[in-house]
């Protein structure tokens, strides 16, 4: 039966894929007017849970209740129907249409409702819920927060009361994520039920009334926030105690590793991706990049893995120039790129190889003769298994059927085997949770001690600041700073990512 105060109540809830339990009779409360955050790691269950909730998955077994009565959805349709609506991470919005095109788009309307109508009642909703959408824009000139405003007007339209965010601060600059918060705060002021998933400690911490922690596929429990703290959350989460802090190891050395001059570079259409990016490289030192997605990222990671076409400049690796060479070139004189994309399947690895025909994927150009050992390539991958704590029930099983974090675990410990000099690792914990990032921050701490000197590209600006001895920012394809990552600040960064140009903290 529902619990009396909870307007969405989930109830035992188990959902089983193959021989996986993802949920094992989970239960969630969640009261209207309620920012009620979910955590978890990696494979906790999070995102099934609320794929039940909205519709995409049918639970095995359990209730759902909204309201006083229970319902049973067997599509999102229904879902919608209800009053749920979920914002997915990657935003289902047609790029050539309009804000307005995108929110009638799909949605029943009778012949004779006029479009100007629909206008009215949308105007009406942004100042309720005091959202701000250019309803006349197309969707491809808008900026990633622009998108997500979008798409959570497009659900409050269609009559949601009850709104799931999965990761939605994962590619939102600073300025952007207060502006979010603004909105769900909003909405809880109007009465809604807002499920917040998040990796983010601190942003769980600054918005939720409520947290439940969830671990392997089971409700471990529900706190106030007033009664909790992040080390409490993460005992919960991993089921043991952690050391929550991120640790910066010492540069100990000047000596310039890398030095970039005036890279230039052109994307397909012909327009500057790169424009006169220079900046240098010591031995042993983290190097941070920051900047919002698609700024140049990206292709300054490939150019100088010689993976990218450049129009001009040089790329000095240890006096010589290797601009214009072959990426096995780049690999034999020691630059190694973990580039950990989006699709860390369709670049890094090959999904239905196991661990050890990935790593000689990378071993064989080294290899003398024509038949490629693959004994060594076992007990390397033997070895890499153990020292990263990846969890897999063996060497020969497929790559696709790891979780996320166990996958970039893999990527990552190959690269670090071909013992490089200088490491371009671009996301390399993106969408992990807390404990797998500590674990990678450790593998880069680690690495560094050794002299390697490390690029950092990723998105989370609180591993950037705690992690890496300079930040260099980038907005479109050009650096607006570099800085110092000890007394840097997440506001002047954010503004560096949005194109000002930084002057008083250069390094």
């Amino acid at each position: 039966m529902n619990n009396g105060s909870a307007y969405v109540s989930m109830r035992d809830i188990t959902k089983i894929f193959g021989t996986v339990k993802a949920t094992d009779n989970m239960n969630l409360d969640v009261a209207e007017g309620e920012i009620h955050a979910l955590l978890g790691e990696n494979g906790a269950g999070k995102s099934t849970l609320m794929n039940m909730l909205s519709g995409i998955y049918i639970p095995d077994s359990g209730h759902i209740y909204i309201g006083d009565r229970e319902v049973r959805f067997s599509s999102p349709r229904d879902s919608i129907n209800a009053g749920v609506g979920m914002i997915h991470q990657h935003f289902k919005l047609v790029e050539v249409l309009t804000a307005l095109e995108n929110i009638l788009l799909g949605f029943k309307i009778g012949i004779f409702v006029k479009k100007n109508d629909q206008k009215r009642l949308i105007q009406q909703i942004m100042e309720k819920y005091q959202l701000e959408v250019d309803l006349d824009k197309y969707v491809y000139d808008m900026s990633v927060g622009e998108k997500q405003t979008l798409e959570i007007l497009k659900t409050l339209y269609r009559g949601a009361r009850i709104l799931i965010l999965d990761e939605p601060t994962a590619v939102l600059t600073p300025q952007e994520t207060v502006k979010l918060f603004k909105i769900m705060r909003r909405m809880k002021e109007q009465g809604c039920s807002v499920i917040f998933i998040s990796h983010k400690m601190n942003e769980v911490m600054e918005i939720a009334d409520k947290i439940t922690v969830l671990r392997k596929g089971r409700t471990i429990d529900t706190l106030d926030k007033g009664n909790t703290d992040p080390q409490e959350l993460t005992e919960l989460m991993v089921g043991r105690p952690v050391d929550l802090s991120i640790k910066r190891v010492d540069k100990t050395s000047d000596n310039r590793v890398l030095r970039v001059k005036n890279l230039r570079a052109d994307n397909e259409e012909k327009l500057e991706v790169l424009k006169g990016i220079s900046f240098d490289m010591f031995q042993g030192e983290i190097l941070g990049v920051a900047g919002i997605a698609g700024s140049g990222q990206k292709e300054l990671c490939e150019a100088l893995a010689g993976l990218y076409p450049i129009k001009e400049g040089e790329i000095n690796f240890k006096g010589e120039n290797l601009a214009g060479r072959s990426p096995k070139e780049f690999i034999t004189r020691g630059i190694s790129m973990s580039f950990i994309p989006e699709d860390r399947l369709g670049m890094g690895l090959v999904a239905n190889m196991d661990i050890v025909d990935n790593i000689l994927l990378k071993q064989y150009h080294g290899n003398k003769g024509l038949f490629v050992k693959r004994k060594p390539a076992s007990e390397k991958a033997k070895e890499i298994v153990k020292k990263l704590e990846i969890k897999t029930p063996g060497v020969h099983h497929p790559i696709k059927n790891l979780s996320g974090g166990n996958i970039q675990k893999v990527l990552l410990g190959r690269e670090l085997d071909s013992h490089p000099e200088l490491l371009i690792t671009a996301y390399p914990v993106r969408g992990l949770d807390i404990n797998t990032c500590l674990k990678i921050y450790d593998i880069l701490n680690g690495e560094k001690k050794k002299g390697v000197s490390i690029l950092y590209i990723a998105e989370d600006l609180d591993s950037l600041l705690g992690l890496c001895d300079r930040i260099m920012v980038i907005s479109h394809g050009e650096i607006t700073g570099i800085v110092d990552a000890r007394v840097a600040t997440k506001e002047q960064l954010g503004l560096m990512m949005l194109g000002n140009k930084e002057v008083d903290h250069a390094v």
